[in-house]
């Protein structure tokens, strides 16, 4: 390719809205366009990595069995109604209809479509088990669009899907597929990509996995231990937490105007936080009555963990209930017609403060097994760095993170509501088990740039760089030297991807672009060099700058470009 045939513009200035590398880079480069909300154009710099990065995640999906399909991106509304999805998920499920009035969405993922084309097509064990993916343009109406290719509303994902008659076999499907994925993170050179337990959300099913890139502008929060390497998402994370023993109090009503928070009750007291039991009042869809988690004063509510512990969505309760008496709300003689949630926060914590019930009235001296004494608790708390692991007592970290994959254990979530079976050896009709396995392209892309760039661009790893060398040609060259360069270009072309800059601008312009465009080799082939019999070979990464002989350069630049592939292998 040559840089005068290349579409697209590179330019110096930073875009107002970027704040992560990759979102600048993204757009000076002229690897993209913005183009609405959320959604993108790629120019052929983009696509090129993207290209690259499919084929690896390709070749191991193949390795595993997997079979490449691919689904519609429009899909009839009728098979999200099997699986219950249709009305359940929320509004960024984009939904329509056609001319003739059927409802149709846009597919955000493509469970149904695997099953719909699944059942059609398997109906004994002996065709078991089976995965298939596809690499597919989908759509989720994102309210908080943000930093370029990370969080958008049009994305391209790699979407896999097995189909098993046992759970035992799922699990090891799943684990071959974990496997894959490590190997694809490590290819394309994303080394601080962490697995790590998740939530398995809308998705449902019994196990799930998320592939974390540590990034500190990640909206996701991952903790880990590392000592004894536990790691899991926020939303499912666990800790060892204790509270110290201290002697029981008596209980005392006093009197506390004006205080209606933790830090306010603590101070008015002259205690932690951690002395302190908090109130936290939720509704819980489909529920007729409030629901109150009990915990200590100074933890938060996991929202997450409620809602998998209450089996549906919940939302900060915002209406009026008889006994309830908001911000003072205690557990020691509630009478509030509520559902009670304790949080193993407050497992053996005494001589604490509560509210008790009663306007401006806190109770001090409670002790949690003695005056309250619940039957079972829950844990429905956020852990906090610092807390112990629950596997090692180490103290725990907490990471800022970018979900670039998933795994999930569906179980028969879908294969169940839609109807699919299958004839096992005895002529009984079975339902499979399914699993399911996502990789977001755009946001693989993105993170790569965000672990491998310096001050002026992308430092490609030549796995998915978009050019492998970039040649530069400077100066007022001879015919011969032209002719030369000319060369020594189409003799590379034959093993790699090349980019020429044949433009008649000056150097600053061309090595800028280089640096935007990232190639792994820079070769520099300018007038002065000539004069000396040289050509001047560069890394990307600056970490070595040499000159070669004119006759050896295109068997130099190709070693060179060799053991850079060998070193990422």
């Amino acid at each position: 390719m040559k840089i005068s045939e290349l579409l697209g513009r590179r330019y110096k200035e930073q875009p107002a809205d970027a704040y992560m590398k990759s979102h600048t880079f993204l757009l000076r480069g002229g690897y993209m366009r913005q183009v609405g909300n959320g959604i993108f154009s790629m120019l052929p710099p983009g696509k090129r990595v993207a290209a690259n990065i499919e084929r690896i995640v390709r070749e191991e999906m193949d390795a595993v069995g997997g079979q490449e399909v691919l689904f519609p991106v429009v899909l009839p509304a009728e098979l999200w109604r099997e699986s219950g999805r249709y009305d359940s998920v929320g509004s960024e499920l984009m939904r329509m209809k056609d001319r003739s009035g059927r409802d149709l969405c846009l597919g955000m993922t493509h469970e149904e479509a695997a099953v719909h084309l699944a059942r059609t097509e398997v109906s004994s064990y002996s065709e078991y088990p089976f995965l298939i993916y596809q690499i597919q343009t989908k759509f989720r109406d994102e309210p908080r669009s943000r930093a370029g290719l990370v969080r958008v509303r049009e994305f391209t994902m790699k979407d896999a899907y097995s189909f098993h008659t046992s759970q035992q076999d799922l699990e090891a499907c799943y684990d071959r597929l974990h496997a894959a994925y490590e190997r694809i993170y490590r290819r394309i050179g994303l080394g601080s990509v962490r697995s790590v337990r998740s939530d398995t959300g809308m998705m449902g099913g019994s196990a799930a996995h998320e592939f974390m890139y540590l990034q500190e502008f990640g909206e996701d929060s991952i903790i880990h231990c590392e000592q004894c390497g536990y790691q899991a998402n926020m939303e499912v994370a666990t800790s060892a937490l204790t509270n110290p023993a201290v002697p029981e109090g008596e209980r005392q009503l006093v009197h506390t105007p004006g205080v209606t928070d933790i830090d306010s009750l603590a101070a008015f007291f002259g205690i932690a936080p951690t002395q302190t039991i908090k109130a936290a009042v939720f509704a819980g869809e489909g529920r007729a009555r409030p629901v109150i988690v009990f915990l200590r004063g100074d933890r938060q509510v996991n929202e997450a963990k409620l809602r998998r512990c209450l089996g549906c969505e919940v939302t900060p309760f915002a209406g009026e209930a008889p006994g309830l008496v908001l911000g003072y709300v205690g557990p020691y003689e509630l009478a509030a017609d509520a559902e009670i949630l304790y949080d193993r926060s407050l497992a053996g914590m005494a001589n604490a403060v509560c509210g008790a019930n009663r306007e401006e009235y806190h109770i001090g001296g409670v002790s949690v097994e003695r005056d309250i004494a619940p039957r079972q608790y829950v844990d429905v708390a956020k852990v906090e760095a610092g807390d112990a692991c629950p596997h090692c007592a180490a103290s725990l970290a907490v990471s800022n993170g970018i979900e670039v994959g998933n795994i999930f254990q569906l179980g028969d979530k879908y294969t169940k509501a839609m109807g699919m079976t299958y004839t096992d050896k005895d002529g009984k009709e079975k339902t499979p088990v399914m699993g399911c396995y996502g990789i977001g392209i755009g946001r693989t892309l993105s993170c790569v740039i965000e672990e491998h760039h310096d001050d002026n661009g992308p430092i490609w790893p030549i796995a998915i760089a978009p050019w492998h060398v970039h040649i530069c040609l400077l100066g007022q060259l001879s015919d011969s030297d032209t002719q030369f360069a000319n060369n020594v270009y189409q003799q590379l072309c034959k093993t790699w991807q090349v980019l020429l800059d044949d433009r008649n601008v000056g150097a600053g312009i061309q090595f800028a672009d280089a640096d935007l465009l990232g190639a792994p080799l820079r070769v520099i082939i300018s007038e002065r060099n000539l004069k000396s019999g040289e050509v001047e070979l560069a890394l990307r990464d600056k970490s070595e700058v040499c000159r070669v002989p004119m006759e050896q350069a295109a068997e130099e630049i190709h070693r060179k470009l060799t053991a850079l592939r060998e070193a990422e292998q």
